[in-house]
């Protein structure tokens, strides 16, 4: 019975071993029960069927094994051990016995031997069989399905000879005999073996030097490399228990069993914002395992990337993406093809910036045989399925934007890339500059100008400050406080370069931008086409067609692209995607090529009638609404949207009064600019007001609510660029909420300060809600300038520490309007109490604030409770998930035993005992206005139960009374019943999880209904 009790324990450990590996891996399990006559030929029928998940069979197989016993379950540990076993492989008995009474019994027997046996002869074998009339054609077909492994193969032929009684059996047991013993695994087969080191030589070469940023040197990788904040995306519940955090993940953890979605499904999802590191990510991993180092579970990793896959036109089978678009065998390229279709779970397919390619995710078209040919997005598709490769891992990487819910259902893990913290920045710099004087300048330089700072969380931009680190240290270029502002110094820096020595005291004026004015917009031109087109790489036939030339290459912006097969000409693209929108919005700002009228597609308006253009914009003319093929304006339709966002960012950055003069000198006409930067602040002002009269009308007795669309914070980034308080102004002159939710919108510190720059010029104040982003202390400093309007700030999962809060604080105390402050699930520890302490002193409006699941103790519990004594406002506190313990109960409940308004208190899980519940049993007997206290999660007991029945008996406002998962047994239980009896007031007692049996449960139930059991 013991080892029963054991496997039942190890259950949910025992379905990830069965499920961590493959089909073949569960099927191998099988094999060795079979065997060993575990199980009956109805039970592995039953586990056998074709389409159901793994998971589901291993659970089916978990529940069989359970019904035999303890043998049973004994044999089935012994069976994976078997299965998981890297040895030589079975060996068969000495001799057969070709008049064997029984030879299905004896195929059976010695299964897992002879599954190994066939392995490579399988197809022989089916040949044979066929031609002696042993199965049919039909047979032979069903048993061939592109969908089976050799090793698969094998076994459906040896459960047909197990139901056929025409001689089957006995041919088999004759033909296995007769076949040369395999070696222990089939990759360590020389040619395999010769394979699999070309491979690792390729990826080591495309990995070891990083050039992603920069065309004019390799920087190595294992140098500069710089871990980014990788958090698994957790499901979000609209009920039920607070949540804790999302885990913070290392880049090795990041095939962890940890937040699957779907456990089932082979493909995990790295998702993060443009800039934000993904594809140098990708890059680290696949240099450590070339290097040997980490992901050795998988003996082939092929890397691929989307913009390059979606310029395949022809069809292309499996055997093609993987053999003449990543690693070419020399030799045995069919045997090779083999062992991968074979043992897909040593293998790694990784697929950088879903989001660039140009085909929508559909799981409509199934496609399953790995040699026959189809498009490229079909067998894209059909590998994140799992149609292909199943069980092999693929991992994507994409813009969030990018991702629909038709490809989550595929997807085993969800993970979100959220840049550098701010130790990641300050490592960085020290990393690229190892002179101690440049890394320590520039990290006082963003500490001081917290908009620069702000961006830098974007390795991207960490890598631009990097590279300017002159223009902005020892030339006095000023601090960029907008991503245009940026681009333009990096632009600087690279015409600099390209210029005579002479040029750099002159910075980027007029001169410089004129002298190379062509270039510029050639690459413009072909970064617009390019956006247009969905193509992120060009051919030299492209950049002729955009009269791209060769001293427009050497400014460094366009660079070779990766992964291209030996003996091809490497495509070149831009450095990154966000340069490419630069230029594109480059183009659109100063091209004679661009109408003011074609800038509404880029910023989401639609036309207006011609009676308001003229009134709006006279000086417009808009002729008809039909693009001509090749237009600016047939471009900026077929642009992706996340790409169009950028580019509306950076246009409205160049049309801003601050740059506009700099276009103006580049021999562009006054009037033009104008006309354009009229018609940009009126369809980002049009298409705010859109969001807004989308606005539901107010629930009865309820604040008008908001929550903002997947645009509304771009065009808010665009307002920003622009920086004319006037348009900001009156851009939201007519938001009239009560309530702005801005949850998993990807808010980083660079849209708090966008947010705060339009939010600021409310009428109304407003509650905040952003929660689940990444806003972290930096942003905190940059939402400053919008408290004053914040009646409410919500701030849950954002990263936040004691130096973002107590800035926090300090400009909240001047905040008349700021009643609530919710900061649960940030990283937030005894340091911010005194800063909290004094907010609930000196605000005596203040009416709700929420620290759960942080990381406060006693001693933050005490000094918050100083503040708590003067406060005479606070209505709701939340304490759930920290370390406050009996002595920050006590100090706790001492301060709130007079307190006059305190509604609502919460002290989940902060293991509290019985002398923490005397304490608050003591504060019940004086407090008049606490209507719920909530205790869940404690280690409360009977003793401390008993304390606070006699609490109850004494008060008169407690309605709910939480204590759910407290160790409490009946004799609590009696105790609280005693003291209901004598308290009318109270209307809930929660006591679920606690120790009562079946019988108790129903007893105390009937008692008073007023138990929650």
């Amino acid at each position: 019975m013991c080892a029963q009790d054991d496997f039942r324990a190890q259950r949910s450990q025992l379905v990830e071993l069965l499920v961590s590996g493959s089909l073949e891996g569960f099927e191998s399990v099988l094999d060795w029960l079979l065997s060993w006559d575990v199980l009956s030929w109805e039970d592995y029928e039953g586990l056998s069927l074709l389409g159901q998940p793994v998971s589901h069979l291993a659970r089916r197989l978990l529940d069989t094994i359970w019904n035999k016993g303890a043998w049973g379950c004994e044999r089935l540990t012994a069976a994976v051990r078997e299965a998981r076993a890297d040895s030589q492989p079975p060996k068969l008995p000495g001799c057969w016995d070709p008049h064997s009474p029984h030879p299905a019994r004896d195929l059976q027997s010695h299964r897992p031997a002879i599954v190994r046996r066939l392995y490579n002869h399988v197809e022989g074998v089916l040949d044979l069989t066929q031609a002696r009339g042993f199965i049919s054609r039909y047979e032979c077909d069903e048993i061939r399905r592109p969908i089976f492994t050799s090793s698969q193969r094998a076994r459906r032929l040896l459960d047909l000879a197990t139901v056929k009684a025409n001689g089957l059996a006995a041919f088999l047991l004759q033909c296995v005999q007769e076949l040369p013993v395999p070696l222990a695994l089939p990759f360590e087969d020389a040619t395999c073996k010769k394979y699999m080191s070309k491979l690792r030589t390729t990826v080591l070469a495309q990995s070891r030097f990083l050039s992603t940023y920069d065309g004019t040197e390799n920087l190595c990788l294992e140098e500069i490399y710089t871990e980014n904040v990788l958090e698994i995306r957790m499901e979000v519940a609209t009920g039920g228990p607070p949540q804790q955090s999302p885990m913070t993940l290392s880049l090795e953890e990041l095939f962890s069993t940890c937040g699957q979605l779907n456990e089932d499904a082979d493909t995990v999802l790295v998702v993060g914002e443009v800039g934000s590191g993904k594809s140098t990510l990708l890059q680290r991993l696949h240099l450590l395992w070339a290097l040997g180092r980490a992901f050795q579970e998988f003996l082939f990793i092929f890397p691929f990337s989307c913009r390059q896959l979606q310029c395949l036109v022809k069809p292309l089978s499996l055997r093609t993406l993987l053999f003449e678009h990543c690693c070419w065998p020399d030799l045995g390229q069919q045997d090779i093809f083999q062992v991968l279709l074979d043992h897909p779970e040593r293998i790694l397919l990784t697929f950088d910036g879903f989001d660039e390619f140009r085909f929508r995710f559909t799981d409509r078209e199934c496609h399953c045989c790995p040699t026959t040919p189809t498009s490229v997005q079909s067998l894209l598709f059909n590998l994140l399925q799992g149609n292909l490769l199943k069980n092999a891992r693929k991992l994507l990487t994409s813009r969030p934007d990018a991702v629909s819910a038709s490809l989550r259902k595929h997807v085993c893990t969800e993970l979100s890339l959220k840049g550098f913290s701010e130790e990641g920045i300050e490592l960085y710099l020290r990393k690229r500059h190892r002179e101690p004087g440049v890394a320590n300048g520039l990290i006082r330089l963003l500490r001081a100008t917290s908009a620069l700072h702000g961006l830098c969380h974007l390795p991207v931009f960490s890598w631009m400050v990097s590279k300017c680190h002159q223009e902005l240290l020892l030339q006095g270029g000023g601090s960029p406080k907008t991503t245009t502002d940026m681009y333009l110094l990096i632009l600087q820096h690279f015409l600099l370069r390209a210029s005579p020595p002479d040029s750099a005291a002159h910075g980027l004026g007029p001169g410089l931008l004129r002298s190379r004015l062509p270039t510029l917009l050639h690459l413009g031109h072909l970064a617009l086409w390019g956006l247009g087109m969905c193509c992120y790489v060009f051919s030299a036939k492209q950049l002729q067609a955009a009269q791209v030339n060769s001293e427009d290459i050497s400014l460094g912006f366009l660079v070779h692209a990766k992964r291209v097969m030996p003996g091809s000409t490497a495509p070149l693209e831009f450095l990154h995607i966000t340069f490419q929108c630069f230029f594109a919005a480059f183009y659109l700002a100063l091209s004679a090529d661009t109408l003011p009228s074609s800038l509404r597609h880029l910023f989401g308006g639609h036309q207006p009638s011609s009676a308001l253009l003229a009134r709006v914009l006279p000086k417009l003319c808009v002729q008809g609404s039909g693009c001509k093929e090749g237009s600016v304006a047939a471009l900026l339709q077929e642009a992706e949207p996340h790409n169009l966002q950028i580019t509306a960012v950076f246009l409205a950055g160049l049309l801003s009064q601050e740059h506009r003069g700099l276009l103006a000198e580049c021999q562009v006409s006054e009037k033009v600019l104008l006309q354009r930067q009229a018609c940009a602040r009126w369809c980002l002002a049009r298409s705010l007001h859109k969001h807004f009269r989308s606005i539901p009308p107010a629930v009865p007795g309820e604040v008008k609510s908001m929550h903002a669309m997947p645009g509304f914070i771009w065009l808010v980034r665009s307002l920003y660029e622009m920086q004319e308080e006037r348009l900001a102004r009156e851009a939201v002159r007519r938001l009239d909420v009560g309530h702005l939710k801005l949850t998993f919108c990807s808010v980083g510190p660079a849209e708090c300060a966008a947010l705060a720059f339009v939010l600021r010029h409310l009428r109304q104040p407003v509650a905040l809600q952003l929660d689940h982003n990444s806003v972290g202390d930096v942003g905190v400093e940059q939402l400053l300038p919008c408290l004053s309007v914040c009646k409410a700030l919500y701030l849950r999962d954002n990263n936040i520490t004691d130096r973002g809060i107590c800035k926090l604080v300090e400009h909240a105390l001047l905040c008349e309007q700021l009643q609530k402050l919710a900061l649960f699930n940030n990283k937030l520890t005894d340091g911010c109490a005194h800063s909290m302490a004094k907010l609930l002193a000196c605000k005596q409006n203040f009416l709700a604030l929420r620290l759960g699941n942080n990381h406060i103790t006693a001693a933050g519990a005490e000094v918050l409770a100083q503040g708590l004594r003067a406060n005479v406002s606070l209505q709701f506190l939340g304490f759930w998930g920290n370390k406050v313990g009996d002595k920050g109960a006590q100090a706790l409940a001492e301060a709130l035993g007079d307190h006059q308004s305190l509604r609502w208190l919460s002290l989940v899980g902060n293991n509290i005992g019985s002398v923490g519940a005397q304490a608050l049993a003591l504060m019940l007997e004086k407090n008049v206005t606490l209507e719920e206290l909530c205790l869940e999660e404690n280690h409360v007991q009977d003793e401390g139960v008993c304390s606070l029945a006699r609490g109850l008996k004494r008060n008169s406002s407690l309605k709910v009374l939480k204590l759910s998962n407290n160790h409490i047994t009946s004799l609590g239980a009696e105790a609280l019943l005693q003291a209901l009896e004598k308290n009318d007031t109270i209307l809930e007692v929660w006591l679920r999880g606690n120790t009562f049996s079946p019988e108790e449960i129903e007893k105390l139930s009937h008692r008073d209904t007023r138990l929650l059991l």
